[in-house]
């Protein structure tokens, strides 16, 4: 896993600690790519099954329908890195529990669909301290890939997308846009256990 990184990236990587709220579109393509990075701990956090209708967007396949989505990714991440650890937690996150499941974990990547769950659980962690949260807004339809972008909105919250386009207009959600944006919350992740703050 170290053969393609610069000397010393992959150790700081492999001490990592990342969180993941939600394994959906988001959540499943950002874990894969933090596995493939060699990041050493993950925590996954999700109580829904996959369902077809995943299927165009998330990282799963026909096999594991039915599957607690937690669970299908811990089995794929095994078969990508099995060095990487990955723990799991099936249940619904709130704003009085978010903290208390993270703890251990600084970096969280909110990868929520509800957008009143993702505002209390982003403001809960930052309001605790001590999290560094990644959060997503804005990546419905097929617009341009160059729209979506990184940006510190506060001192420890990045948020990613065009921070406009919602499903609610009739757009849907693709595997491209979907996962250009997963893209973007995982490089910042990665950036942020390397100790840069600075969104590029």
């Amino acid at each position: 896993m170290a053969a393609r990184l610069p000397q010393g990236v992959h150790a700081v990587l492999k001490a990592g600690r990342i969180g993941i709220a939600g394994a959906g579109g988001l959540g499943s393509n950002v874990a894969v790519m933090l596995a493939r990075a060699g990041v050493g701990k993950l925590l996954v956090v999700d109580y829904d099954i996959v369902e077809p209708s995943n299927l165009n967007r998330q990282h799963y396949s026909v096999k594991h329908l039915s599957m607690p989505k937690t669970e299908a990714l811990r089995m794929q991440l095994a078969d990508i890195n099995p060095y990487v650890k990955v723990a799991v937690c099936n249940s619904k996150l709130a704003a009085e529990n978010a903290a208390a499941v993270f703890d251990g974990y600084p970096i969280v990547v909110e990868a929520l669909d509800d957008p009143a769950c993702k505002a209390e659980i982003i403001t809960s962690l930052l309001a605790h301290g001590g999290f560094k949260v990644v959060a997503a807004s804005g990546i419905a339809g097929y617009g341009g890939a160059n729209l979506i972008t990184t940006q510190r909105r506060l001192e420890n919250l990045y948020v990613c997308g065009d921070l406009e386009s919602c499903t609610d207009g009739g757009a849907g959600l693709l595997a491209p846009r979907v996962a250009i944006c997963a893209g973007h919350q995982a490089n910042m992740a990665v950036r942020l256990l390397m100790g840069l703050e600075s969104v590029g």
